[in-house]
C-alpha cells in the first residue's frame, strides 16, 4: 500500500485566485462529473446588501452539483431602467460556478435563492433584496423565452461586464465577443468599484 502525502494538496479554489489558475487546477477536481462553467450575476438594493450577496453565494455553493469557483469585486450602481434617485443603489457582483446542473435546473436554483431572501416581483425593474441572473452557461446559445442564453442584456450592462472582467480579463460572452471589448464600448461611468467591500469564496 502506497502512502500519499497530502502536503500541498489543499484545494486552491477556496482562495480568491484568478480564474486562469482555477482552470489549471480543475483537471484535478473530480467532485463533479462532466461539469459546465456558468457565470451568474448578483444584485441587491434592499436591506443589508453585502450580507445578502454573500448569503446568495453561500446558498449557491450549498447546491448539490454546483461549486462556486471565483467571485468578483463588488460594485455599486444606480438602478437600471428607473427614474434617478427613486430607489437605493445596488451592490453588484459576478460569480463563476462549475456545475453539473442543466440550465433549467440552475435557473430554478437561482429563483429558489431569490425566494429564500424574500425577493418580491411586484414591478419590472423594481427594488429587490436579491437578483440572481444566469449570464452565460458554457457556450450555449438559446432563444428560449424562459431562459435566454446568454442573458439578452448582458452585453450592455456595465454592472455585469465590469465585475466579470475584473474576475476574468480573458472572458468571452458567447455570441458577443470578449468581455473586455464589450466593456470598453459600454464604459465604466455608471459603476463604482467598492474596494472597501469584499465577497469571500465559501469554505
Amino acid at each position: 500500500m502506497t502512502a500519499f502525502s497530502t502536503e500541498g494538496q489543499s484545494d486552491p479554489t477556496v482562495q480568491p485566485v484568478p480564474t486562469a489558475v482555477v482552470r489549471q487546477v480543475d483537471a484535478a477536481d473530480v467532485t463533479l462529473s462532466n461539469p459546465k462553467m456558468a457565470v451568474i450575476s448578483l444584485g441587491s438594493n434592499l436591506g443589508n446588501r453585502l450580507e445578502t450577496l454573500q448569503g446568495a453565494v453561500d446558498a449557491l455553493e450549498d447546491t448539490p452539483g454546483l461549486r462556486v469557483k471565483a467571485v468578483s469585486p463588488v460594485y455599486e450602481t444606480e438602478p437600471w431602467g428607473v427614474e434617478a434617485n427613486s430607489q437605493p443603489s445596488y451592490f453588484n457582483a459576478v460569480i463563476l460556478v462549475k456545475t453539473t446542473l442543466p440550465p433549467a435546473s440552475l435557473l430554478e436554483r437561482g429563483q429558489a435563492v431569490e425566494e429564500a431572501f424574500d425577493r418580491v416581483r411586484e414591478e419590472r425593474w423594481g427594488p429587490r433584496t436579491i437578483d440572481v441572473d444566469i449570464v452565460s452557461y458554457a457556450d450555449v446559445l438559446s432563444d428560449d423565452p424562459v431562459l435566454t442564453l446568454p442573458h439578452p442584456r448582458a452585453h450592455e450592462r456595465a454592472f455585469v461586464l465590469a465585475p466579470w472582467h475584473d474576475m476574468d480579463p480573458e472572458a468571452q460572452l458567447p455570441g458577443a465577443g470578449p468581455v473586455a471589448q464589450l466593456l470598453a464600448q459600454v464604459g465604466r461611468d455608471s459603476v463604482l468599484p467598492r474596494a472597501d467591500l469584499e465577497l469571500r469564496l465559501p469554505e
